[in-house]
């Protein structure tokens, strides 16, 4: 027997009725929803909203919010808020990494420091995946 897949939680294939029974809202709402730009469903080529599972967490939130108090104007800036925070957070992750393999290549060109002084060269030489791309580092003489 075989695993059922699961769809990618970013495919929209809830239509506007069954989302808004879904998140527990009113049809109308989510097109008040989208008006404000709080969620942008998919569109079919007929023009039909389409919406993800990502979609229907997102207006659970949503309706979450609204019903503890919170102003629309504020589910607004709260969403835009963790729309950035996520955004930052992607953009952390890839600096990480690219910080990383900048501390490898510093480690590989210290390396090769002490290989170039054994040969009584000075500086070391770091080629980067393009054949025009080099880093050379530099130190003081002790």
């Amino acid at each position: 027997m075989t695993a059922v897949e699961r769809p990618d939680p970013d495919i929209g294939v809830y239509v506007i009725s069954v989302a808004a029974q879904l998140a527990g809202l009113h049809p109308q709402t989510l097109r008040t929803y989208e008006r404000m730009g709080l969620i942008l469903p998919q569109r079919t080529g007929g023009g039909g909203r389409r919406y993800s599972h990502r979609d229907i967490e997102k207006l659970r939130s949503i309706a979450e919010l609204t019903a503890s108090g919170i102003g629309i104007e504020g589910v607004r800036r709260i969403v835009d808020l963790e729309n950035k925070v996520a955004a930052l957070s992607a953009r952390n992750e890839e600096l990480v990494a690219e910080l990383e393999a900048t501390r490898a290549a510093l480690a590989q060109a210290l390396n090769t420091t002490r290989v170039s002084a054994q040969r009584g060269n000075k500086l070391p030489v770091l080629r980067g995946p393009d054949p025009g791309q080099s880093l050379v580092v530099w130190r003081r003489g002790r």
